[in-house]
């Protein structure tokens, strides 16, 4: 694999990383504000069954501080880890794209297609924290899709924004 020194480049590992993660925190609030905006589908999220976000911060908290979380907590617990995951792979998105550009290509869809398809479709099911995909009604998966796709435009946008206007490309 061939690198190129930063400073001879242009490229920066941790201006990446910063300028990834800061586009994932807004692509994160934009992609929960997309999910607001459409109809309530039916069987979308039955009464009393909790999100996936939910789950994972409840095992976390089960399993790193052995404390079960209150109702509250949940709703903090589930933000957390729904923004923690958006900007953490937005930051290693924007690490990528720092030394291969074409990463980019497409404006950040392929990106959001691939988390979409990486965690939302195989992993979160694979953890038992969902349902598979195919028990969920086809309009509720369309919404998800649109909702990544609306979450990897919105990294790119803002990753590209700030790094060659805030954090500059040298």
């Amino acid at each position: 694999m061939q690198t190129e020194r930063p400073s001879s480049s242009g490229r920066d590992l941790w201006k990446g990383l910063l300028a990834g993660a800061a586009g994932g925190l807004i692509a994160t609030f934009a992609m929960s504000e997309f999910h607001s905006l459409l109809p309530r589908i039916e069987s979308e999220s039955p009464q009393g069954k909790e999100d996936s976000t939910v789950k994972a911060a409840s095992a976390i908290s089960r399993a790193v501080f052995h404390h079960e979380l209150t109702c509250d907590q949940k709703k903090i617990g589930g933000s957390a880890v729904h923004y923690g995951f958006g900007a953490t792979m937005a930051a290693l998105y924007g690490a990528l794209v720092e030394f291969h550009e074409s990463t980019r290509l497409g404006w950040g869809l392929p990106f959001g297609m691939a988390i979409w398809f990486g965690a939302h479709v195989v992993a979160v099911p694979a953890l038992g924290l969902s349902d598979p995909i195919t028990s969920t009604p086809p309009a509720a998966e369309a919404a998800e899709f649109g909702a990544h796709l609306v979450y990897g435009a919105v990294v790119e946008s803002c990753r590209n924004l700030l790094r060659h206007h805030c954090f500059g490309s040298e």
